[in-house]
């Protein structure tokens, strides 16, 4: 991962970054921008040099914006001007992002901060840094960024070191959870899945690790986790990991879908909306790598994350459309599809969480539906809750950790829907409103937690098909920097 310091005076200028934001219009409506004073003394030359080319390339200031000046036999070597729009976390998030691709050819850069610059600005466009230079790589082929260290000069270090470390956390869970997801399928199954997070976990005081085999699953009635991993070679496994710090007043469970690789079981989907399907434990990456984010920033509130992990396949030991599924605690499901599959697997350990853990709050994260697209777009998440502060509280925090989610309803209408001649409940009725009664069905199973759960399909943010700001072309780790941005709030 890309190294960071923090430093009063620059060490080296081989590549140097200077801030601009923009001013104010000019008489003929233009925009401009201006250099944004940094905490420490350039190079004879460099601020006049800046102040002429901001101009003459014709810089907005928008954040992201970029323009880069080489310098031949003269110190610095290169130039590099960004712009960070309002200043705000976002804009320098997004400036991070931008120093990260257009210094990628070079091995070392230095930015010089104003001397006012905020711990939310130092944080934003250290998460950029990081972020954007991820990389997932199978191959040798092809030439990896060069650019291995970035210095950022501030007036006080030390002011910074808090935010910095919090940055490198939050974008290491981000990218162990982009990890996680962009593995292909035939390497990443069940038992893959919970080796990793054994590894991730290892040798943390007070995380602690479980996973239950098949043979566990049966023992204890997880039947919607074995009905969806029924089908597949590879044996379904539920994971549970547990953030248990001493003097913790708060109890939030977390829990992920996991499907390491979805072809729609019975109810085979197309090869087209197969072929990224190993992204569809995306939820279950994205609620680990909090957890082990939550207990590397030591943050005093308990995490247990519940990760339910199957491969859903079809075979003669596949379930079927129509079959009755008895849940853990005894709730049966009608299966009216076997590509609605997540929410089986969900129903179980949601209702294992309310029954035997008895959290304060119930988060879930799924890659659930393709109605959340069609309805919100590729960078936002749909967000269900009963209760009006956990909605608040996570929208706030996704919008701070620049990360989207949009409260979605849950009419008391549509649950009708869910009923079933044979059986408790259907799994996936056919009314349409795909989001919102994937939603509703599992709200069936949050049992006296109803008014303290949310539920966040994430399905179209979990992916990114180009690089974007912060996101890099794959697996984005969606929810991650939400979820550790809202455990640090409730300690």
């Amino acid at each position: 991962m890309l190294a960071i310091r923090l430093l009063a005076e620059p060490d080296r200028l081989d590549t140097l970054v200077l801030p601009v934001r923009p001013a104010d219009t000019g008489e003929g409506g233009d925009a401009r921008a201006v250099p944004v004073p940094p905490a420490v003394a350039l190079p004879d030359g460099v601020a006049d040099e800046a102040a002429a080319l901001t101009p003459a390339a014709r810089l907005t200031g928008r954040a992201g914006e970029t323009r880069v000046q080489l310098r031949p036999g003269r110190t610095p070597g290169v130039l590099l001007l960004v712009g960070v729009g309002d200043g705000d976390e976002a804009g320098w998030r997004r400036a991070g992002a931008a120093v990260a691709r257009a210094a990628a050819d070079e091995t070392h850069a230095t930015i010089a901060l104003p001397a006012d610059a905020s711990p939310a600005a130092v944080r934003g466009l250290s998460e950029g840094l990081l972020l954007a230079s991820y990389r997932f790589r199978l191959t040798d082929a092809g030439d990896p960024p060069a650019l291995a260290a970035v210095d950022l000069v501030v007036a006080d270090p030390d002011a910074h070191l808090a935010v910095v470390e919090a940055a490198r956390a939050t974008a290491r869970m981000t990218r162990f959870a982009r990890d996680l997801t962009n593995t292909p399928s035939s390497v990443k199954n069940p038992q893959w899945f919970a080796d990793q997070v054994a590894e991730a976990s290892a040798g943390i005081a007070d995380l602690h690790l479980r996973v239950r085999d098949r043979a566990q699953l049966v023992a204890e009635g997880f039947g919607g986790i074995l009905a969806v991993g029924g089908g597949s070679a590879s044996e379904p496994r539920l994971v549970e990991l547990d953030w248990h710090p001493a003097g913790a007043r708060t109890h939030v469970v977390l829990v992920g879908k996991g499907i390491t690789f979805d072809t729609g079981g019975i109810s085979i989907k197309p090869v087209p909306a197969m072929k990224l399907m190993r992204k569809d434990m995306g939820g279950a990456a994205s609620v680990i790598a909090a957890t082990v984010g939550a207990a590397a920033l030591r943050l005093p509130v308990r995490v247990t994350t519940l990760a339910p992990l199957a491969e859903n396949m079809p075979s003669g030991s596949a379930f079927r459309p129509g079959d009755v599924i008895r849940h853990y605690g005894g709730v049966t499901s009608e299966t009216t599809n076997s590509d609605a599959e997540g929410r089986l697997v969900l129903a179980d350990a949601l209702a294992y969480a309310v029954q035997e853990l008895k959290p304060d709050l119930l988060v879930d994260l799924a890659t659930l539906t393709g109605a959340n697209a069609v309805a919100l777009g590729k960078r936002t998440a749909a967000l269900y809750s009963e209760s009006d502060g956990l909605a608040a509280d996570l929208v706030a925090a996704a919008g701070e950790a620049g990360e989207s989610a949009w409260r979605m309803p849950l009419p008391a209408d549509y649950v009708e829907y869910l009923g079933s001649e044979i059986a408790d409940l259907y799994s996936a009725p056919t009314q349409g409103a795909g989001s919102v009664v994937a939603a509703l069905y599992l709200r069936e199973f949050t049992g006296e937690l109803r008014d303290r759960w949310a539920h966040l399909d994430m399905s179209a943010p979990s992916w990114a098909d180009s690089d974007d700001a912060e996101l890099v072309r794959g697996a984005t780790g969606w929810g991650v920097r939400t979820l550790l941005r809202w455990l640090a709030t409730l300690g």
